[in-house]
């Protein structure tokens, strides 16, 4: 599995000069990259495409770890069997018209040649695989309009390649740090149990995350979630709740989604974190980066008091617990701040600054039956200056703080700061509980 990742001798079949094809857009975004093995751009029908040399078959290459297939669905077949010639044992097979189509038969043929040759294939069907440390980039979406994430702890597996596209695009935007990301398509010999596998002793991820329509052996998806789980946070979305979103499944990648409650309950036995949505995978993802959580009781402090309102019931509301801080960490925080109101919320008020919430936040993470904090930050207020990032972040590492801030421009800024800095922020105090509750549960 690691020469999918690792690959020292790309080569592409299918590089057409034509800008707009697969082929094309992938070899472009290797000699782009910063990749530093070799690349080779197989095409029998011209001598050189973006002034590199072209050959006719991957058996004209002298050394070959990985192909790329973006070639027809009838010529798939041909292709393979020069890379069994060649003895390549990792393939990664972009094109479409298999079984997601109805084509059964092809996609059955192509099962066979791979287990005779004894070759890996990713897909077909898929956008294959992006490595941020190595820098192996199957995706066929130009640089241009899906920008690549920087090197990070978050590796995430998707059948689908159009939403693992868009999460991709979308992750990268918001500063999240990627190490891989696989879309396995049709998955004709490797699936999400093989790569999630790989992922549990991958020293480059830190946080799995997966979207998934269906698999074809339960039992397997079962025992390798159980352990997986057990090492690494995992969070996954489950497409197909619906019976009608099932039947569209069997046109996407020709697979079999099954009942929803089979899934929900395979997760719970096996401590995956589910998201509900794509917005939910991207919360839960912040938290998981940074914390763990003992327990399920919260303090809450803010300087808008309706926003502290909306936090005390969000908490009830998701079966966690408002925490009872001490009497002796109450009496400290009335005999320093006078004005605020002490109790869950901790409410610092409108004139509330750096010091009230850099104290009643320490205070908070001292006593024993805090177990973390949710801070309400409306930045807009004029007591509050730009210090508040490292005060917060002087705090973060000794029990889960989660903020919730909202607001235009200049909130943004200090917002991104403060996520730069691993500290989770969301816009809304609903979010900010349900990832705490997540947290709460792995």
């Amino acid at each position: 599995m690691d020469k999918f990742f690792n690959a020292k001798n790309v080569a592409i079949v299918g590089v057409s000069r034509d800008i707009n094809k697969i082929g094309h857009v992938i070899f472009q975004n290797f000699i782009e990259s910063d990749f530093k093995g070799n690349v080779y751009a197989v095409n029998p029908n011209v001598e050189e495409v973006l002034g590199y040399k072209t050959f006719s078959s991957v058996n004209d290459i002298d050394e070959v770890d990985l192909v790329v297939i973006a070639v027809p669905a009838d010529l798939v077949l041909d292709v393979v069997k020069d890379c069994g010639k060649k003895k390549v044992r990792n393939v990664v097979i972009i094109s479409s018209g298999f079984a997601e189509v109805g084509n059964e038969k092809l996609e059955k043929e192509l099962k066979k040649l791979l287990d005779k040759y004894d070759i890996k294939a990713v897909g077909p069907n898929c956008l294959g695989l992006y490595d941020s440390y190595s820098e192996v980039d199957t995706i066929f979406m130009p640089k241009s309009r899906v920008k690549r994430p920087e090197k990070g702890k978050v590796s995430f597996v998707s059948q689908s390649g159009a939403v693992g596209g868009a999460i991709l695009d979308l992750m990268s935007d918001n500063g999240f740090g990627f190490s891989k990301f696989i879309s396995y398509g049709n998955g004709v010999n490797l699936d999400i149990s093989d790569f999630l596998e790989y992922l549990k002793d991958d020293e480059n991820t830190d946080v799995i995350c997966f979207y998934l329509e269906g698999v074809k052996d339960g039992e397997r998806f079962f025992e390798v979630l159980k352990e997986v789980s057990k090492v690494k946070p995992v969070i996954g979305i489950k497409a197909g709740v619906s019976e009608e979103g099932r039947e569209a499944i069997v046109s996407h990648t020709g697979s079999l989604s099954g009942d929803d409650l089979i899934y929900d309950g395979i997760f719970k036995q096996c401590g995956v974190v589910r998201a509900n949505s794509v917005e939910e995978l991207f919360d839960f993802v912040k938290i998981f980066l940074n914390y763990r959580m003992k327990g399920k009781k919260i303090q809450v402090i803010t300087n808008g008091g309706g926003y502290g309102i909306m936090c005390v019931d969000s908490i009830i509301k998701n079966e966690l617990e408002l925490s009872e801080m001490s009497g002796e960490s109450k009496r400290f925080l009335r005999s320093r701040f006078s004005k605020i109101i002490v109790g869950n919320p901790i409410d610092l008020l409108g004139d509330g600054n750096n010091e009230m919430f850099k104290v009643s936040i320490e205070k908070s993470l001292e006593d024993k039956d805090v177990d973390g904090v949710l801070v309400v930050l409306l930045l807009q207020l004029p007591m509050i200056n730009s210090d508040i990032i490292d005060d917060l972040v002087e705090l973060k590492d000794k029990k889960p703080i989660v903020v919730v801030s909202t607001g235009g421009s200049f909130s943004k800024v200090l917002i991104r700061k403060l996520e730069d800095k691993g500290i989770p922020v969301y816009v809304f105090p609903e979010n900010a509980v349900r990832s705490l509750k997540a947290l709460s549960g792995y």
